[in-house]
């Protein structure tokens, strides 16, 4: 899971040990940039809202069932019990967004159907690991760190495994399923991602980056070093330099492909014959003086 990105049209107004933020990014906002350069506009500056999706209600429930049963002692991280675990995860979910509700006719065959897919998807996550021989040292873990260009990285990370020689491992879960090798390389951003923020902040590389797809029950696993690492800082300072160009010019290209399969903004996406609102109108900055 991911932060929002605050909006580029102005610097980051907290600063961070006292040094000026000129922007902050997440892996998730800098996907969208990489995707569709008018994506990340309508998702971060214009905030357009984008009805739930049951795939994605479903990527959050698991996750949030997978957090809370290592919540439990060892012995009862089994099967059964992540499914008791699944219904209550969404109604919590729900009483916060109350329109997720309306997805689903009550109680109809469409929500026993949502429920199944959820219940596979669980299943297949003990095909992959064994929750009683795991203690994670953190999970849902808020990490940032501030670049020397001022620009903070910050992101959600599922969960961070310590082994007792001090080797840390960075595990994501998706609820998809796993890329073909063409698309591993973007899969595999946002581990880099994070494997930069914890190297930067606690000076210790990352052993291990372990994606569980849980769609189709495989693992991709991906052993980083330093060069990968400053390959990818430099290519998240070169997409932020990329998006802070289009913030000038205003010039946000569309990336007609795929993606537009699933975007909710079609409708106003001038690939697809639609005229986006206009771009707000920024906010003059205080006179710190």
């Amino acid at each position: 899971m991911s932060v929002e990105q605050q909006s580029p049209a102005a610097p980051v107004s907290t600063p961070v040990d006292g040094v000026e933020v000129l922007g902050a990014l997440s892996p998730s906002r800098a996907g969208d940039f990489l995707s569709c350069p008018l994506l990340y506009r309508f998702r971060t500056i214009d905030h357009l809202p984008e009805p739930p999706s049951p795939d994605a209600v479903r990527g959050t429930v698991v996750h949030k069932v997978l957090e809370d049963l290592f919540d439990l002692p060892a012995e009862q991280r089994t099967p059964d019990r992540a499914r008791t675990l699944l219904e209550p995860a969404f109604d919590l979910l729900a009483e916060q967004e109350p329109a997720l509700r309306e997805m689903f006719a009550e109680d109809g065959p469409e929500a026993a159907t949502w429920l199944a897919s959820c219940r596979s998807v669980l299943e297949r996550y003990f095909t992959l690991e064994d929750p009683r021989r795991l203690e994670p040292a953190e999970r849902e873990l808020y990490v940032e760190t501030l670049l020397d260009s001022k620009l903070l990285l910050r992101g959600f990370v599922d969960r961070v495994d310590v082994a007792p020689d001090g080797a840390i491992r960075v595990v994501d879960y998706k609820t998809g399923r796993s890329p073909s090798e063409m698309f591993e390389a973007k899969a595999l951003f946002q581990m880099r991602f994070y494997a930069l923020v914890i190297w930067r902040t606690r000076g210790v590389l990352p052993a291990m980056l372990q994606l569980l797809y849980l769609g189709n029950g495989e693992m991709l696993r991906y052993v980083p070093d330093e060069r990968d690492l400053l390959a990818t800082e430099r290519k998240v300072e070169a997409i932020w330099r990329a998006i802070r160009a289009a913030e000038e010019t205003g010039d946000w290209l569309p990336n007609r492909g795929r993606q537009c399969d699933w975007c909710a903004h079609r409708a106003v996406c001038p690939a697809w014959g639609g005229t986006p609102p206009p771009l707000p109108v920024a906010e003059p900055a205080d006179d710190a003086s």
